[in-house]
């Protein structure tokens, strides 16, 4: 998390005690300069050196806020926030995670109730206590009762999108360290699992020492939970980073063996037994000519391999696994038969077509998206904004007429834009599977995205039959975050992916990834089904600004775990192929 990150975050937690008390207008003010903050592409530490004037510069940062920054930047708090704190002090983070509850509940449940956090909220919950206060009853009594074991799964793990950049950081900083030969990440977040529970760090070092020391005196460690000789746990930005230093010799055999995953691990083991050899993390060996007792020395027999991990696959007559791959779902087979696929690469997309502008909720102009489009050396950028329709707020879906208003907004950008500019819209599937558009329109647009807004708590015979009727639409290209999950807040839809995939493959609509690292939806064993239902994925970024197309590789790393090679792609393919596909 960068300082940006981290000021974001405490202006959004501002904006949901400020309505937690009732206030009115201030908490959106609060969640748009926090949105800004977040994006922009300076420092906001070296703006605040330079005084408020400076920070009031970033688009939605008027001057009270930009003067709570600076406070917080020359102090390291914010004496507003903290009396909010002391006057209401909840958990408002762990109570906000639960499907259902906002800052306006938490607030109204403290005042009644007195909770403060997840066992208190449980705990009035089962003895009935909360469909007793007003505007409450039994039904909104049982559903946060029901939600409330998500929330705690979700306390418990950070979303990729947090804990990667922490990890990118780290591995940064040890790789400018002269001790280290080579350095990886290593577990759940190499695998680019949506979720992690720590980051996991691993050195090759002929000197331990010097790493530990370079690791536990890194900047952005807030705290040094352990440091030994040859591991050590530090927190940064609330993450926990576990470093774990091996010699050069053996890093090989330990990136393979903690990336994991546990399944991929024990199928690899028990084929090199059969082949008389040992896997473990510090190599593989030739045991056949050893008994069981001796074979029990972690080191003993025949060192064939562990320098690398194409060794440790290659000795067991496997073509090396992509990480992403290794979740003993077939892989190992595949690399035995030479048949894994050639995973799509994060290089090989040609464009994003699902975008925002300032015409619904971005905070850029249809111009400005289509510059940093054209700057990332993407070929075409299509123009997704915002339908009205159920689960829009009313101010920033379009109309009809404000669609084809944009029509000429379009056209406008498109004469002097350096790439191909499609017009499209997102528009909304409303609990039936109807399109909040209407149909003459959508067939005039050149792209639409149809997406679930509402209604997200459907059992899943419906909630497939609704999106399956929007897959079936004439004009209808791409479904966009077709659960509608928000990771670690909401589940989303429960969804028959595999009927939602042959349905999509038979109409020729694509389904997305969409790669904001809060959703990642669809997920990864969701994209496999589409893949081998003959299906078509889009992975689009969903970006509401020029910084959004960063998450692009999150999407990229989804599509990935679900096996999905180039030709599984919508856009990587050039203009004419996307043209071709689109309705």
């Amino acid at each position: 998390m960068s300082y940006n990150d981290e000021v974001a975050r405490l202006l959004f937690e501002f904006a949901d005690r400020l309505e937690a008390k009732g206030v009115e207008y201030k908490p959106s003010a609060y969640r748009r300069a926090a949105e800004n903050v977040a994006e922009y592409p300076e420092p906001v530490e070296q703006l605040a050196a330079t005084g408020q004037d400076a920070v009031a510069e970033i688009d939605r940062v008027g001057d009270a806020i930009a003067s709570k920054i600076v406070e917080y930047v020359e102090t390291g708090t914010i004496s507003e926030l903290d009396e909010l704190r002391e006057s209401m002090p909840v958990e408002m983070a762990a109570l906000t995670s639960v499907e259902g509850v906002g800052p306006k509940t938490v607030g109204t449940l403290y005042e009644a109730l007195g909770i403060t956090d997840l066992d208190e909220l449980e705990a009035a919950a089962e003895a009935g206590e909360i469909q007793d206060v007003s505007g409450f009853g039994v039904k909104t009594e049982q559903n946060i009762l029901d939600n409330i074991p998500f929330a705690r799964e979700s306390q418990q793990r950070e979303r990729l999108g947090e804990a990667r950049p922490v990890a990118d950081a780290v591995t940064d900083h040890l790789a400018d360290t002269d001790a280290v030969d080579r350095v990886d990440v290593a577990g759940s977040i190499r695998r680019w699992k949506d979720t992690i529970g720590d980051v996991d760090v691993l050195v090759a070092s002929e000197d331990s020492d010097a790493v530990v020391d370079a690791f536990t005196d890194w900047a952005r460690a807030d705290d040094v939970i352990e440091a030994g000789t040859h591991k050590a746990s530090v927190r940064a930005d609330a993450v926990r980073v576990d470093l774990r230093v091996v010699v050069p010799a053996e890093f090989g055999a330990a990136l393979q063996y903690f990336t994991g995953s546990k399944d991929h691990n024990v199928t690899l083991r028990n084929r090199a037994i059969e082949q008389g050899y040992k896997l473990n993390e510090y190599g593989i060996f030739d045991v056949s000519d050893l008994d069981d007792g001796e074979a029990a020395d972690q080191r003993a027999g025949q060192r064939l391999g562990g320098e690398t991990e194409a060794e440790m696959y290659e000795t067991l007559g496997l073509d090396p696994v992509p990480p992403e791959l290794r979740e003993d779902t077939g892989e190992v087979a595949a690399a035995a038969d030479g048949e894994l696929p050639t995973l799509v690469e994060t290089a090989d997309l040609r464009g994003d077509l699902h975008t925002h502008s300032e015409w619904s909720d971005g905070r850029a102009a249809i111009g400005e998206m289509v510059a940093a489009a054209a700057d990332r050396g993407y070929d075409y950028h299509c123009v997704t904004d915002h339908a009205s329709g159920p689960g829009i707020i009313e101010d920033i879906g379009l109309s009809d007429d404000d669609l084809r208003e944009q029509m000429a907004a379009i056209d406008d950008v498109r004469a002097d834009a350096a790439i191909d500019v499609l017009h499209g819209v997102e528009t909304n599937i409303d609990a039936d599977g109807a399109l909040s558009t209407d149909d003459d329109l959508l067939a005039e647009l050149d792209l639409v995205v149809a997406s679930p807004h509402s209604a997200l708590d459907q059992d899943t015979e419906p909630a497939t039959d609704r999106l399956c009727r929007a897959a079936e639409h004439p004009s209808v290209d791409i479904v966009g975050h077709p659960t509608g999950r928000m990771i670690n807040s909401r589940p989303g839809l429960s969804v028959d992916v595999t009927a939602l995939a042959e349905t999509a493959a038979e109409h020729g609509t694509a389904l997305e990834i969409n790669a904001n690292p809060m959703r990642l939806d669809l997920a990864g064993e969701a994209v496999r089904a589409v893949v081998e239902a003959g299906g078509t994925v889009a992975i689009n970024t969903d970006a509401h600004s020029t910084g959004g197309f960063d998450t692009a590789r999150y999407g990229v790393r989804t599509a990935r775990r679900g096996w999905a090679e180039t030709g599984d792609v919508l856009n990587t393919k050039d203009i004419d192929a996307v043209e071709a596909f689109l309705h």
